[in-house]
């Protein structure tokens, strides 16, 4: 089987970002864009090696980005040239001795790539020798003269594409494209799909849909954009796992009583999981005092010398306009919903150090924008995903992974307390969201923000 390379293209020197660095060095929701570029190939299993093109004044940089993240597919650190299409013939140039295998070239300054795109590239590389990235054009697309003060002619749109990364090529078919080009005297690329349509038209090149927010920074007004983003970021779980890695894994689940955290409890201990659920209803656990999580966590440590896996779906949701709820139960609301989570996070830090284990906390849709009638739990849930952010980079070097789950409505009790019976559908079922949470515990990801929706 042919091997993928992801290509992190990083040789620019940021000319018109003006951000006073190369752009692939600019922090960015904690890490340097191309950190977190690279962050999504190292983690995404269908990708085999990984090798970086930059410029040689920034290796030493690029070297100790490497041992910092502890990235394990970096695996060559090449210097790139002026060009933009001389720094894809280093990497070319250096899988010479391999010309089945897939390159994968991508901007280092896009660093929203998503996983669902690098798994159509992956796919459409089993038939192709040549596949491209982009979206729909939305603007109306106009050609002027030579002067551009007069439209010439109006393409028609429905047929064109704005071009993103990554593009993809089996090895020996880039390989003569560029050695049929390098022979023409006004050869001219500003990408390498379009030096394999000029000089391989025989070579179909296909085009994978890509994604809005796999922008690429350019300007110094990008930068803002992307943060935010940033924020906003979120994926979707691998099909592929392996639960049998759960066998003799520790999990402490608080709210396991019902709904999500009763299934994760159950199909976790089929895998041969040492699972303790703990709740108010069962155990008379109120997370909202440090005491009672502590006490918890200190019990499973007794009895197991060990703790691999926090995972808390504790919350309170109460459905009612903010001024006419009581007092009392807005407390109730933001001490468990926050507070909790806090609580949680503190005590559980030394026992996960050690077995460099996973804190799995819970968000809602509504995180993105608060939402009437719910305000306490919406804008708790979108503590939940800043918390999570901040935690991952905080807790990175202990070896502890921490993510989010963003379920769709999903139908537990607490949801038909406040919605009542809904139309069957509708729905995601409780063990669809557990499955998705489980995979999520026995992978190597942290920082991020799991959507689980409805398959259609």
């Amino acid at each position: 089987m042919s091997k993928n390379i992801a290509v992190i293209l990083a040789g620019g020197v940021g000319s018109r970002s003006g951000l006073g660095t190369p752009k692939q060095f600019f922090k960015v929701a904690g890490k340097t864009v191309i950190e977190h570029t690279v962050n999504v190939f190292d983690n995404n299993s269908l990708i085999d090696e990984i090798a970086i093109v930059t410029n040689p004044l920034y290796n030493r940089e690029i070297e100790q980005m490497v041992i910092r993240n502890k990235w394990k597919k970096v695996k060559k650190i090449l210097s790139g040239g002026k060009e933009r299409y001389e720094s894809s013939l280093a990497a070319i140039d250096a899988y010479s001795s391999d010309p089945d295998c897939c390159l994968i070239f991508h901007d280092a300054v896009r660093p929203l790539i998503s996983n669902e795109i690098i798994e159509g590239i992956v796919k459409a590389l089993k038939t192709y020798n040549a596949v491209d990235v982009a979206v729909p054009a939305t603007d109306t697309i106009i050609q002027v003269d030579v002067k551009g003060e007069v439209i010439e002619r109006i393409p028609d749109r429905r047929f064109l594409r704005r071009g993103q990364t990554p593009q993809a090529f089996r090895q020996s078919v880039i390989r003569k494209a560029y050695d049929i080009a390098l022979k023409d005297p006004d050869f001219t690329s500003s990408d390498d799909c379009g030096t394999v349509v000029k000089y391989l038209p025989q070579e179909k090149v296909f085009v994978v849909p890509g994604e809005e927010v796999n922008m690429k920074l350019t300007y110094k007004e990008d930068s803002y954009l992307l943060d935010k983003l940033f924020q906003l970021r979120s994926t979707t779980v691998h099909d592929e796992a392996d639960f049998h890695e759960l066998k003799g894994k520790v999990l402490v689940v608080f709210g396991g009583n019902s709904g999500i955290g009763e299934q994760i409890v159950s199909m976790a201990g089929k895998y041969g999981a040492k699972v303790y659920s703990f709740s108010r209803s069962t155990t008379g656990t109120d997370i909202a005092q440090r005491d009672a999580v502590k006490k918890c966590f200190a019990q499973v440590y007794e009895k197991e010398g060990r703790i691999d896996y926090a995972v808390n779906c504790a919350a309170i949701l109460v459905k009612e306009p903010l001024v006419t709820m009581n007092p009392d139960v807005i407390d109730s609301i933001i001490r468990t919903n926050y507070d909790g989570m806090v609580n949680i996070a503190v005590e559980s830090f030394n026992y996960l150090r050690q077995t460099h284990g996973q804190i799995l906390l819970y968000t809602s849709s509504s995180y993105t924008r608060g939402r009437a009638m719910y305000s306490l739990y919406s804008s708790t849930k979108a503590a939940v995903v800043n918390f999570m952010q901040a935690l991952a980079q905080e807790w990175e070097a202990d070896g502890i992974r921490i993510n989010v789950m963003n379920p769709e409505r999903t139908k537990t009790p607490m949801r038909v307390r406040n919605f009542g019976n809904e139309p069957e559908g509708t729905l995601l079922d409780a063990s669809v969201v557990a499955e998705a949470s489980l995979k999520t515990l026995i992978s190597d990801v942290t920082g991020q923000v799991f959507d689980v929706r409805i398959k259609k």
